[in-house]
């Protein structure tokens, strides 16, 4: 099994960075294989919270070489609920990359485990009669310190119903659950990388960031 690790998140800011120079990053140092991934993008302030600046993947199997490279832009630049980043905030980003891996049908909505399990709900909009969907991956409800219900209920909200939360709607939610490995750098230790192993110190249009 592929494990998510530092040459992706790597290959992540490569990818970031070489798009602010209008170039083509580097070759990949990891493997090429076929898997559901994520890239998340967060913000340092301070030695503050990181504060979630862009997180965008898919959950289905792709070309990982090819989707990190689509996703660690588009989570980056693409993301709706958030500005684009721009290359000055590159001191303060860290890069999150997950691999999903084990999907599995859970019997019911409470079927899965805070910390352990991502989850994916689909069910019916009663409102509208469409069929609305939405995922988090394992590490979101953890964090947020939400228990099974409120990660459901925020979840249901984000795929985009805005109608009573009720027990018959939590019934009737397909759920797939799902786990994942995840490698997480901040912009300094990529720098350190690269200094290491390129002897070269990253910069965006001849500028260190």
């Amino acid at each position: 099994m592929v494990s998510a690790n530092r040459e992706m998140a790597v290959y992540c800011f490569d990818t970031l960075v070489s798009h602010y120079n209008k170039e083509q990053p580097p070759p990949p140092a990891f493997d090429e294989g076929e898997h559901p991934l994520f890239v998340t993008w967060k913000k340092v302030v301070n030695g503050g919270e990181p504060r979630l600046r862009g997180c965008i993947g898919t959950l289905e199997a792709r070309c990982i070489v090819n989707g990190f490279k689509d996703y660690a832009l588009t989570s980056a630049l693409r993301d709706r609920r958030f500005p684009p980043i721009q290359a000055k905030e590159l001191p303060t980003l860290q890069c999150t990359v997950s691999i999903l891996t084990n999907y599995e049908t859970a019997a019911n909505y409470l079927d899965w485990e805070v910390g352990k399990h991502g989850i994916i709900i689909e069910f019916t909009d009663p409102n509208y009669n469409t069929r609305r969907n939405a995922t988090y991956l394992p590490e979101v409800a953890a964090h947020e310190g939400w228990t099974v219900i409120e990660a459901i209920d925020s979840l249901i909200r984000k795929a985009g119903y805005n109608g009573p939360i009720t027990e018959s709607l939590r019934k009737q939610i397909h759920l797939t659950r799902y786990q994942s490995t995840l490698f997480t750098m901040q912009y300094s230790e990529y720098v350190d990388h690269v200094k290491e192993t390129r002897g070269l110190n990253p910069t965006t249009n001849g500028v260190k960031p």
